[in-house]
């Protein structure tokens, strides 16, 4: 696993991500050239100036080379230009930059956009055009890579359209990098502001609907009780149920898969060959998709062992719609994180064992052999990361854990943490809310992936289960030092208390929580229940990466707590399946969220895709209908409780000829791993195209050396604790009771809670209720103990009349 990232800790000033970087807002217009002047002074390098650099000019970059600045003859206009090159590089680069002055930098207007142009020729593919931004509060600091330059030996035009500029930027200064051997010459620079995007459109639907959207619940149910989904990069929708927690299934070796397809509202049932009951799944690069572990046994029926994960781990082809077997994990993984890295490969950590114990083994899933590496091949913690914790990668090739995870208490120390599989060592970061109560919580990588800012929200604890809160949580990888800071509280909606929903108060907040990532650059957060498999709440808002900010929109009628999914599909529609109280029964609908964005009118169409196959850093060109605002690629679903870590929207900085669009794709693997991605283009007013479906991959250089100069060397400099891998253990003790169901009652499917809510009186009579208010039914006592005191007369039958009568 190659982190390709820089270890210098002298650079120029903070600087972001990989080549490719672009933040949310472009606008696309035909260029209007007429409505504004070029705001570059000496743009060809006429002027002299001092320290060997033109008037307005100055040298910058950060790391170990050899370099040169000259002005030189070769000239595309005039009689200058301006060279920079590396004879020699280990790490980093160097740029010609317009001076960071009130006399030089060009003036901008926050929430405007600005078409940059460049003449060059060089020596070098990598090369790329590089901001920074003035910030009237931070200072100067580094914005965005906006595009990677081809090699060119002759006088070759660049241009490329910036995205909004952030709030509280009043100038900016721009060059050429130079992040390898050789040189790039560069003339006649031009900066112009875009004019004013078109005004709104009209609604197309209700005043109500074009402001929150709309909710539809689809005739057909799903067939299975799935409570994995991922999305196909054909456009259908594997679900994935296994025994789909049924005791009756299990017995009876049931286990089932559905292939969805949204074109015709079809589902077709696949032969499933194992209970992939909360199995870990994730793309491959080939668009197969990796199954791994899953449930070797329920819990006994007298509660004393536990879930059982198994070792097996198969592949699905959405070709042939089946399963094929691979080689066995080193370790059993019921609940196990799948992170796709830069390279290909997956990473996976946590679980529980064939034994019920936890799993303290990391795996490997290797690209290239197309197996399960063995355990001396891959680094080791020995640490227990507990069940879905949610890894996700950097754009480095280090893993943040965000703090989202399943079941319980959160991992010992901060619950969040950096780990460096390269050096093997695990850092703490500080700042995450209320840890211990972020149980099946959401995390997300914020659109766009350049940025490098996570969004964690909501959670419970089904050991304590106390009431899911509403904590938000975000963090800007980028930093030095990185560290959560607070967010936006989660918006309140209903809740179903067990006489129907009523307006949620206090603090109530939720766990089980869903966040997907939308083409407009916002995420949509829907579904959750305030306790433990109980009380669904009905609240989905839209947060907004550029303002912070929670928008309330309309809700879905169904529950959608344990076992939920929700997720994007390739026409920009959100779709939401399952809900599994702790009654063990199922919610077989099935509901379509319209966001507001496609109430807006007509949509813009990618009437073509000149190449499907995409490499790093290639220039591919797409046709639209109309102008665009934006480009990106989103990576399809692959969900399961509240977690896909692998989510993510990646920026396509544009290049614009009428209605040809040249998108610029980053060179770094790690902010985009290899494999079949949504291109979907927006419009000026948010208003996303159908997604085509394009294959990012190669070449395979990128991913085996430095992929780009440009991964800078952020969170190098932590301040938290670091650990280097403990002593070797087998496993990681784990209570029976860990899905926080006391299995003395009832069925296996049945969860009787470990601990009600702390409105419910530790009484027989208070829980007895509690229990019927939920719809329970008969409860059955397994064996001879009654740990929560609900079979009184000792009948074997919990919550009898003579149970709870008063003595």
């Amino acid at each position: 696993m190659n982190r390709r990232r820089s270890t210098t800790r002298h650079r120029r000033r903070t600087a972001l991500i990989g080549v490719g970087a672009l933040t949310a807002g472009l606008l696309l217009t035909s260029p209007q050239s007429a409505s504004a002047a070029n705001l570059i002074k000496n743009p060809g390098f006429e002027t002299a100036g001092t320290a060997d650099m033109p008037y307005c000019w100055e040298k910058s970059g950060w790391g170990d080379n050899d370099f040169t600045f000259s002005t030189v003859n070769d000239a595309h206009s005039g009689s200058k230009a301006m060279k920079v090159e590396l004879t020699r590089r280990v790490d980093g680069d160097r740029k010609a930059l317009i001076t960071e002055s009130t006399e030089c930098a060009p003036v901008v207007t926050a929430g405007k956009q600005y078409d940059l142009g460049l003449w060059y020729k060089s020596t070098t593919p990598d090369t790329s055009l590089t901001l920074f931004r003035h910030d009237a509060t931070a200072g100067w600091q580094y914005w965005t890579d906006l595009k990677t330059l081809d090699m060119a030996g002759s006088w070759t035009e660049a241009t490329v359209r910036t995205p909004e500029v952030p709030a509280g930027t009043d100038r900016i200064t721009w060059g050429v990098s130079v992040y390898g051997t050789g040189s790039a010459t560069t003339d006649d620079y031009t900066m112009e502001q875009v004019a004013d995007p078109v005004p709104d459109p009209v609604c197309t639907g209700t005043p109500a609907e074009c402001a929150n959207g709309r909710w539809d619940v689809l005739p057909m149910q799903n067939p299975v009780r799935s409570m994995h989904s991922v999305v196909l990069h054909n456009g259908k929708v594997l679900l994935i149920a296994g025994s789909g927690n049924s005791e009756e299934q299990f017995n009876a070796g049931t286990f089932t898969s559905a292939v969805y397809d949204p074109a015709t509202g079809k589902y077709k049932i696949i032969a499933t060959p194992k209970d992939m009951f909360c199995a870990g799944h994730v793309q491959l690069q080939d668009g197969r998709v990796l199954v791994m572990s899953g449930n070797k046994g329920y819990p006994s029926a007298d509660g004393t062992v536990g879930y059982q994960g198994y070792k097996d781990s198969y592949i699905f082809d959405p070709a042939t719609e089946t399963y094929t077997k691979t080689n066995d994990m080193n370790d059993g993984h019921w609940y196990p994180s799948a992170t796709a890295l830069g390279n290909g490969d997956v990473i996976s950590f946590g679980g529980l064992r064939e034994d019920s114990t936890g799993s303290v083994t990391a795996e490997l899933w290797s690209d290239a052999e197309q197996q399960w590496l063995p355990t001396w091949k891959v680094n080791q913690t020995w640490s227990y990361w507990g069940l879905y914790p949610s890894m996700i990668l950097m754009q480095d090739g280090r893993l943040f854990y965000s703090g989202s995870h399943v079941f319980g208490n959160n991992i010992p120390g901060t619950g969040s943490a950096i780990y460096d599989y390269d050096a093997n060592t695990i850092t703490q970061i500080p700042g995450l809310q209320n840890k211990d109560e972020r149980d099946q919580s959401a995390s997300v990588l914020l659109p766009p992936a350049q940025d490098q800012k996570v969004l964690t929200l909501g959670g419970g604890n089904i050991d304590s289960n106390p009431e899911g809160n509403r904590l938000t949580d975000v963090i800007d990888l980028k930093s030095a030092n990185p560290s959560y800071v607070a967010g936006p509280p989660i918006p309140q909606g209903t809740v179903d208390l067990g006489n129907g929903p009523v307006p949620q108060t206090g603090n109530q907040g939720k766990m089980y929580v869903s966040a997907v990532l939308l083409p407009d650059g916002k995420v949509l957060e829907t579904g959750g229940a305030l306790h433990n498999r109980a009380n669904p709440v009905y609240e989905t808002s839209i947060y907004d990466p550029v303002t912070n900010t929670f928008d309330p929109v309309a809700v879905d009628p169904e529950a959608r707590g344990y076992h939920s999914s929700a997720f994007l599909l390739p026409d920009g529609r959100v779709m939401t399946t399952g809900d599994n109280p702790g009654n063990g029964t199922w919610n077989h609908n099935v509901s379509i969220y319209t966001p507001p964005y496609l109430l807006k009118g007509e949509r813009p169409t990618i009437t073509s895709v000149i190449d499907t196959e995409w490499n790093y850093g290639d220039t591919q060109r797409i046709t639209v209908d109309r102008p665009i605002a934006k480009a990106e690629l989103i990576r399809p679903a692959a969900v399961t409780h509240s977690s896909d870590p692998n989510q993510r929207f990646v920026d396509l900085p544009l290049s614009v000829d009428g209605n040809n669009v040249d998108l610029n794709v980053t060179s770094n693997p790690n902010l985009a791993p290899p494999g079949w991605y949504m291109l979907f283009a927006v419009d000026a007013n948010g208003v996303p195209s159908v997604a085509k479906w394009v294959h990012l991959q190669g070449p395979a250089a990128l991913s085996a050396t430095d992929a780009s100069a440009h991964v800078h060397s952020f969170a190098d400099s932590l301040e938290g604790t670091v650990t280097k891998p403990g002593k070797k253990k087998t496993s990681q003790k784990v209570s029976p009771t860990v899905s926080g169901c006391d299995r003395h009652y009832g069925s296996i499917n049945v969860c009787v809670p470990t601990a009600f809510p702390d409105e419910v009186k530790k009484t027989t009579a208070a829980r007895c209720t509690w229990l019927a208010k939920n719809d329970y039914g008969r409860l059955k006592v397994n064996g001879k103990d009654d740990p929560l005191r609900l079979d009184r007369d000792k009948d074997g039958i919990a919550c009898g009349k003579a149970d709870v009568r008063k003595r």
